[in-house]
């Protein structure tokens, strides 16, 4: 519950948002905030994943936060189909991805780095 109660809070606050007809966000690109957005979300679906952080992430849990994150980001798109104003958007996707990559990487350095995270190395 600790570990996965924090990614469901999380996508639960991007599918709010995504619900909004006029979201609060600055009237050039949103690029930059799907990126973060799905940076957030990355690092707390592989934060469960892992059963924690820091921690050494392997190529499974890597893979795994990936496509939960981008299968999320995905679904978003298709939510925003759905309310008045907004559309999906590939490019939105695209950079839900980029997001989820940069988080995902962060994890896997955090622990590459991090020495309560050495495992006894």
């Amino acid at each position: 519950m600790r570990l996965w109660a924090p990614v469901v809070v999380y996508m639960g606050a991007i599918f709010f948002v995504s619900s909004l007809s006029n979201p609060p966000v600055p009237p050039t690109t949103d690029k930059p905030l799907h990126w973060l957005a799905y940076l957030g979300l990355a690092v707390f679906v592989v934060r469960a994943l892992a059963g924690g952080l820091p921690r050494r992430i392997g190529f499974g849990i890597s893979l795994a936060a990936m496509l939960i994150t981008v299968a999320y980001g995905a679904t978003d798109e298709v939510h925003q189909l759905f309310v008045p104003g907004r559309t999906g958007d590939v490019y939105d996707l695209m950079a839900d991805a980029a997001g989820a990559l940069a988080g995902t990487v962060a994890c896997i350095l955090w622990g590459i780095i991090s020495p309560s995270s050495r495992d006894g190395l």
